[in-house]
């Protein structure tokens, strides 16, 4: 029982630095001033890529069925996918 604690903790802490890192990551390309599509869909693939990893395991999507995580991600596909578009009509 301590060491399955033990672990959960851990992956716990791994993903949370994960998240820092890429909070970080994303910050510093803002504030590099790069712009073009390419910055704009690597800031975008980061924060869906945080959004999905924050759904599975601090939502606690990654113990329930398939389906229930399927919609989550299909909701992050749909809202990147909206922003993705809207920021290609806006540079027309």
């Amino acid at each position: 029982m301590l060491n399955a604690q033990i672990q959960t903790n851990r992956l716990s802490s791994i993903i949370w630095l994960l998240l820092v890192v890429l909070t970080i990551a994303t910050f510093n390309i803002g504030e590099s001033g790069l712009a073009g599509k390419s910055s704009v869909f690597m800031l975008l693939a980061i924060t869906m890529i945080k959004s999905q990893m924050v759904a599975n395991y601090f939502m606690g999507l990654s113990h329930v069925k398939l389906f229930w995580r399927v919609i989550m991600f299909g909701y992050f596909l749909i809202v990147g996918s909206l922003i993705a578009i809207a920021y290609l009509i806006g540079m027309k």
